[in-house]
């Protein structure tokens, strides 16, 4: 047992991939009609929620409390982008992709300068953000048009490969290019690095500025990213297409076994936790609960999947691990 206790230790994300497993058997009692149709269905939900996790997780990684407020005004102002450029022309689609990635690094640059240049605090400063992208947001609402979607971007954001949602494949790819990322790269054990301890990271060489301005810049491409999916999924762009993904977002990090005080995450927790949430969504629907009981028993869930990937809420700093002058020379800092 003490074995597994420590496995879990280091793979934080097998909490949430219990509760994914236990809902899951839970919904089969409850509707005694559950079919790969249906987990297809959750597949696609979780998906979407997916690619604005991971960025979420980036920003999360680097601490001090940093999180990504502005993911929401950015997935609304990218869907209303992608809609107006693309026109639902399949050659338009290469231009409306990059102009989206672009918004998103923009503004992902925007949330960087303000947190690092000014030293707003993240929340404060990607709220603030977001405000001002509402207000874009509201702009291109009044001047919409058009409802038609590319039928490229409608078959990734619709459709199915052996019944698999092509948008699960894209956001597996991401989970696992984030994954290698996080592991394999030297960005990565910066990263790391400073979400442990920003001081010693810096002692230590590490340009913790532009540690951090790349994981806003990663954060802003994905949630733009997932705006254009989503306006293609809905058959067009509205101004709550991005509300959900406000404290969605978040709580897949954290509850995929990510530290929210950073200094440790894990990819694939972000999908883990993606799709407890999806089906404590579900679990509470099929169940036709109160809002109030409803509000009950998905708090309970959340604390206590909170409470077991926490490991009884202890965790070394990195810099006093025997390891952490290990990571930093790895990364080439010394």
């Amino acid at each position: 047992m003490s074995g597994f206790h420590h496995w879990a230790e280091r793979n934080r994300w097998v909490w949430s991939a219990l509760g994914v497993l236990l809902l899951w058997l839970l919904l089969d009692v409850l509707t005694a009609r559950l079919t790969l149709a249906n987990l297809s269905g959750v597949a696609q939900s979780a998906a979407f929620l997916v690619l604005p996790a991971v960025g979420q997780m980036f920003v999360v990684t680097t601490g001090r409390g940093n999180i990504d407020l502005s993911i929401p005004s950015t997935i609304t102002l990218s869907a209303f982008l992608s809609m107006n450029i693309i026109a639902g022309s399949n050659s338009m689609l290469p231009v409306g992709l990059a102009a989206v990635l672009a918004a998103g690094l923009a503004i992902g640059a925007a949330n960087a300068f303000l947190v690092l240049r000014l030293r707003i605090p993240a929340m404060i400063a990607t709220l603030g953000v977001g405000y001002i992208l509402a207000t874009g947001a509201l702009l291109a609402n009044r001047q919409f048009t058009t409802y038609t979607v590319s039928s490229a971007l409608s078959f990734v954001a619709n459709q199915r490969i052996a019944g698999v949602p092509v948008v699960l494949i894209l956001a597996v790819l991401a989970v696992a290019v984030a994954s290698f990322v996080m592991r394999r790269t030297v960005y990565g054990r910066l990263l790391t690095a400073v979400g442990q301890s920003l001081p010693a990271a810096e002692l230590s060489g590490v340009r913790s500025g532009k540690i951090v301005s790349i994981a806003f810049l990663i954060s802003g491409a994905l949630a733009a990213l997932d705006g254009m999916l989503l306006a293609a999924h809905a058959g067009g762009a509205f101004l709550e297409v991005g509300t959900p993904y406000l404290l969605d977002s978040i709580a897949a990090v954290v509850l995929g076994g990510t530290l929210i005080a950073g200094g440790g995450a894990t990819a694939l927790g972000v999908l883990s936790g993606a799709f407890l949430l999806v089906l404590i969504v579900t679990t509470i629907q099929v169940a036709g609960l109160s809002i109030g009981m409803q509000e009950l028993v998905e708090g309970v869930i959340v604390v206590l999947v909170l409470a077991l990937s926490s490991g009884g809420g202890r965790t070394r700093p990195m810099r006093n691990r025997p390891g952490f002058p290990r990571i930093l020379r790895r990364a080439g800092t010394r």
